[in-house]
């Protein structure tokens, strides 16, 4: 921690992140009368508005991006499809914060969460120490890529990047690309690269399912229901889009056509030049670009020792089991945009309600 040599500053709420769910969660909190500065404060690590957003990839356009949702209060209208999502998206989240007077400090890393006394809770940050009542983490995913391990990967003498860092398609011309993963990201980046690369390899730990038909309201909500049983049994969560499948739209399925989504199984291990499976088959590379997704960045709260045997930290609704003073908005179930709004007003409901019956330290 940075020593600064002045004491915790209180408040009642500190909200950790300014993506979706912690702006929505800032947002309720100042609607329901708290302060911000005063009551609450947000903290964020990024260096400018528009959370995860802002760094994605440019080829990622506005019109591509699944399911974005309005942020509660101000609906995001007429933004231009072509447009990068990380561009529109950030606009639109600055504004959001401007807007409602959100003030929120950055760029600040929290380093980590701790017990303190008289039943608060220290957050230990890169611009000093806050001391809290009620913490809200809404720090998302994109800060922990999961990079898989196989045998023989330190020997790749071609270049492997995940896609946290994917720069856009035209960077792999004229290269061998070997794309793992078979979810949303990996399929687009595979339609993408597909015309600019030598060749493409896509492989998957399982055959992907590919959903046809209209994502009706019943079956977003039972899929929502699966991935929220995981964590209620403190197993870490899967992503919603693990649960449903991909949607075969036009673009998908022109891919599977022209053979550019021909899926194939895992490889085994990884050679200086490429991928081999056990059978003797193996595929050259020069690149080999991981699409295997993220895990909840939440290494700053393992001092409270949140986690259960099973790895995940268990939520019944937004709240922490093990510690009612803790939600976790935008965490499994609510990781989706619309999901992320209405776990912030949730978890802004159980805060009201948790600090109004805690006595407040003299």
């Amino acid at each position: 921690m940075k020593n600064t040599g002045e004491a915790a500053r209180e408040v009642d709420v500190v909200v950790i992140g300014a993506g979706q769910a912690g702006l929505s969660s800032a947002y309720h909190l100042r609607r329901t009368g708290f302060e911000p500065e005063r009551d609450f404060v947000v903290l964020d690590h990024a260096p400018r508005p528009g959370g995860a957003w802002q760094f994605r990839w440019p080829s990622l356009t506005y019109g591509k991006v699944h399911g974005m949702h309005s942020l509660p209060g101000m609906e995001l209208t007429d933004a231009d499809p072509a447009r990068p999502s990380s561009e529109v998206i950030a606009e639109y989240f600055d504004t959001y914060e401007r807007t409602f007077g959100l003030r929120v400090r950055r760029p600040v890393d929290v380093r980590a969460v701790r017990e303190g006394s008289d039943g608060r809770l220290l957050v230990e940050t890169s611009a000093g120490t806050w001391s809290t009542r009620a913490l809200i983490n809404a720090t998302g995913t994109w800060d922990r890529p999961f990079w898989p391990r196989y045998p023989g990967q330190e020997t790749f003498l071609g270049r492997q990047l995940h896609t946290a860092r994917y720069p856009g398609p035209e960077p792999f011309a004229g290269q061998r690309v070997v794309v793992v993963g078979g979810g949303a990201s990996g399929t687009q980046h595979l339609m993408e690269i597909a015309p600019y690369a030598a060749e493409t390899t896509w492989v998957t730990r399982r055959p992907p399912v590919f959903r046809d038909g209209p994502f009706t309201e019943e079956f977003g909500r039972a899929a929502v229901a699966l991935v929220e049983e995981r964590v209620r049994q403190g197993l870490p969560p899967q992503s919603v889009v693990s649960v449903t499948g991909l949607p075969l739209s036009d673009a998908i399925r022109q891919a599977l056509d022209d053979g550019v989504l021909d899926r194939q199984p895992m490889f085994d291990r990884i050679t200086p030049d490429g991928v081999a499976w056990d059978d003797g088959r193996h595929v050259d590379a020069d690149i080999i670009l991981w699409a295997t997704g993220f895990r909840a960045a939440i290494d700053h709260l393992a001092p409270l020792r949140l986690r259960e045997p099973g790895g995940g930290i268990r939520v019944e609704g937004t709240r922490a089991v093990a510690d009612p003073r803790i939600h976790l908005v935008g965490y499994g179930p609510s990781a989706s945009t619309i999901g992320a709004n209405r776990a912030g007003r949730a978890a802004v409901r159980d805060i009201r309600r948790l600090l109004a019956e805690a006595p407040v330290a003299a």
